[in-house]
């Protein structure tokens, strides 16, 4: 094979691995009841990397939210405070509704963060990706399950 040819195939196979990264396929899961019992990664996920993930504005929790954050200012009041999270709701029911918040009320504002499809209103980079990992989705919930009165 010509030196040129390699570097064409080492090129479109690194492009490969890239889009493959970027556009990552959605785990599956099953719906029982008004939960998603089984871990979208096969773990669970990092309670402490769930909370800086609520806090970070890139997920729009805290626009909505507010919790025991002291630290955090200008914390949401359009969705319910998260503190208790984890006394009022269980590990599935928590996923679920991280998942595809729709499914318990069509007119949420609540981002859907783990679905690619029957979206509106979605940017260019984010058409056909979820708007959070599976392994995000996991961390978020461990961390909300700590959220006990």
């Amino acid at each position: 094979m010509a030196r040129s040819t390699v570097h064409i195939v080492a090129l479109i196979a690194s492009l490969a691995l890239v889009s493959n990264t970027s556009a990552e396929g959605l785990a599956p899961y099953k719906i029982v009841g008004d939960g998603i019992a089984e871990s979208l990664t096969g773990s669970p996920g990092d309670p402490a990397r769930g909370r800086a993930l609520v806090l970070a504005r890139t997920t729009t929790c805290i626009l909505c939210h507010s919790g025991p954050f002291p630290e955090t200012r200008f914390q949401g009041d359009l969705a319910p405070d998260l503190t208790g999270a984890g006394n009022r709701w269980t590990v599935s029911q928590l996923r679920l509704r991280m998942v595809d918040a729709s499914r318990f009320n069509p007119d949420t504002i609540m981002p859907s963060y783990y679905r690619n499809d029957g979206l509106v209103r979605v940017g260019r980079n984010f058409t056909g990706k979820p708007i959070l990992s599976a392994a995000e989705i996991e961390d978020i919930v461990a961390y909300l399950a700590t959220l006990r009165n």
